[in-house]
């Protein structure tokens, strides 16, 4: 099911990032009229229609939902569609290539969680640049967290991006546990589904946050909800394909063309112009990000399944 083709495997990972973006840009404009957490369930209920074509195309249908870890996938879903809530919230109150820049940390508070919760070892090099990527995420945050009171938009958009982050994190760690027994199409599908069901959850709180009440979407915006969940639905399979033909080590640094994409789309679409906090914050985390990518690979670290299976939380 794998062949050596480093080129192409590159390709649909940039593509899978593509995707990744136009989704979120969708999901921006969505979020206008739509409270995030029907954002949320239209992007994983049509996302899982993508899924389901793809296992199937891999005759891995019938087996996709057999598990002997079913608690461990609903926890798995359970942070990462909380991963999902925080980043689209983020999404819909920053600029798109601030809360795309936020997002870098992942990688960097998976060391971190690799550390604590699976007792991972993590010596010099890594925590330093570990250090480095967060003292960014800092210079990312500098100007959201002063500008405004306490409680406006943009303070809270950058809270909920570094929380999301840390969500997404999590789920990674659920998904490096997973990795260990589960097929990725099981943890692919598990989590599609589950986050399907989950996102109904988020129905009550118009109750509490009327203006996080679920609504009727008119035809266009209806549209555009489906657009979001087929795009993240087909941005997993892209992204899933792309480790089928190159190393992990090699496609992973191309996560980081999220915020060309970003800066493209925001200025085109929301005429967002990134400040220079937010480009020199997301060099230092990118570098960072990317110097944790090649010291896992030296000390032969393998990702790969864990990659192929998790979803991003902007996706």
């Amino acid at each position: 099911m794998t062949r050596v083709a480093p080129v192409l495997g590159i390709s649909l990972k940039l593509a899978s990032t593509l995707v990744f973006t136009i989704m979120v840009a969708m999901l921006k404009i969505a979020a206008e009229t739509v409270p995030i957490g029907e954002i949320v369930f239209a992007r994983n209920f049509f996302g899982l229609f993508p899924v389901l074509i793809m296992v199937a195309f891999r005759g891995e249908l019938a087996i996709a939902l057999r598990t002997s870890r079913p608690l461990s996938h609903l926890g798995r879903s359970s942070v990462g569609i909380s991963a999902m809530i925080l980043s689209f919230t983020g999404f819909s109150l920053l600029p798109l290539p601030d809360a795309t820049a936020i997002g870098f940390a992942t990688p960097l508070f998976v060391v971190v969680l690799a550390w604590l919760v699976l007792q991972e070892t993590v010596r010099l090099y890594r925590w330093s640049a570990v250090i480095i990527g967060f003292f960014g995420i800092l210079i990312i945050l500098s100007p959201h967290l002063g500008q405004g009171a306490l409680g406006s938009g943009q303070m809270i958009g950058a809270v909920c991006s570094a929380l999301a982050a840390v969500c997404a994190a999590l789920a990674m760690i659920f998904v490096r546990r997973l990795c260990e027994t589960e097929r990725t199409t099981t943890i692919v599908t598990w989590f599609s589904g589950s986050a399907t069901l989950l996102a109904l959850l988020t129905i009550p709180l118009g109750v509490v946050f009327p203006d996080q009440a679920w609504v009727m979407p008119d035809a266009d915006t209806a549209l555009i909800l489906m657009m979001v969940g087929l795009a993240g639905g087909v941005g997993q399979i892209l992204l899933t394909q792309s480790y089928r033909y190159a190393d992990a080590s090699t496609i992973a640094p191309f996560d980081y063309a999220n915020m060309i994409w970003a800066v493209i789309l925001g200025y085109v679409l929301f005429d967002e112009v990134p400040v220079w906090q937010v480009l020199v914050g997301a060099a230092i985390v990118i570098a960072a990000g990317i110097f944790v990518i090649f010291r896992e690979h030296r000390l032969g670290l393998d990702r790969t399944r864990a990659r192929r299976a998790s979803t991003p939380s902007k996706s």
